[in-house]
């Protein structure tokens, strides 16, 4: 038996993670284009590939920092401790990294080629939706129809619930949550990986 409150909590870090990704990550690309901020930073001498990866560190950044302050404070709220204990806490740090890459990766990804501001303002109700819900943050995956559990064994989301899930309630080890960081990495890698070629380094 686990305390609703306390299974909301790997939920909440994930959605908080990803509403910062979504302001400061994908959103932000959208309006220095509108503004024109961006023509700055694309008249310097440096490579594509390092402007993709400065805009996408700056992002994962950010929310690295929301992930942490979220769960920290999240855990004292809902009376988790284990987060104090040093693996755990490790573990974490390394959940809330590649969560954040994966997440700002393939939001960059989504908006890479769009330069109307209002497109992922409209967007980003649809993405929590498809993504959060399936996730298994709110209810156990196991009790879902078969195409909701399809959609969730690819959701990046469900894989990061399920890696602060055992870590933050099931005290588990970093071999437990393995599968999550492998699935966030190659998540984080193709994302990347794609977004760069279509990346426009001319105005």
């Amino acid at each position: 038996y686990i305390e609703y409150m306390k299974y909301l909590l790997p939920g909440s870090i994930t959605l908080a993670m990803f509403v910062s990704v979504m302001i400061g990550g994908g959103m932000l690309y959208i309006d220095d284009k509108a503004r024109g901020v961006h023509e700055g930073y694309l008249v310097t001498p440096i490579t594509k590939m390092e402007l993709v990866l400065g805009l996408n560190g700056a992002g994962a950044i950010k929310a690295v920092m929301t992930g942490i302050v979220i769960t920290v404070i999240g855990s004292l709220m809902a009376g988790v401790s284990t987060v104090f204990n040093p693996v755990t806490a490790l573990g974490l740090f390394l959940m809330i990294l590649l969560t954040s890459l994966a997440f700002n990766t393939m939001m960059f990804l989504l908006m890479v080629r769009i330069e109307d501001p209002l497109v992922p303002r409209a967007m980003f109700g649809i993405l929590n939706t498809l993504l959060f819900f399936p996730s298994g943050a709110i209810y156990p995956i196991e009790a879902f129809p078969w195409w909701l559990r399809a959609i969730a064994k690819v959701d990046p989301f469900t894989f990061a619930v399920h890696g602060f899930k055992s870590l933050l309630l099931k005290e588990t080890g970093l071999f437990a949550i393995l599968p999550d960081i492998m699935y966030l990495s190659l998540f984080a890698l193709i994302a990347l990986s794609i977004a760069t070629p279509l990346f426009k380094r001319t105005l």
